[in-house]
């Protein structure tokens, strides 16, 4: 499937958008700062755009985190009828 533009990629973690954006930042651990390095690579060559997803509006948190049964069915009433 041809992709026209760069791919979005969506995250709910600040450090992790501004850290994959600013080349001056650092990381402590070597394979964190390798996986960054490649997604840096992909961002400067406008393949991927990394941007923040608050995590009021942050649909997969239905899957990775627990909700109460109101912010659940807040958040699915986007996808499910």
């Amino acid at each position: 499937i041809p992709v026209d533009g760069p791919a979005n990629v969506y995250c709910d973690n600040e450090a992790v958008v501004s850290n994959t954006s600013l080349a001056e930042s650092t990381m402590k651990k070597k394979h964190l700062s390798a996986c960054y390095h490649k997604v840096r690579e992909c961002n400067a060559k406008g393949l991927v755009r990394i941007m923040y997803e608050p995590t009021a509006t942050n649909l997969a948190d239905v899957c990775t985190n627990i909700l109460s049964a109101e912010e659940k069915r807040k958040k699915l009433h986007h996808v499910v009828y």
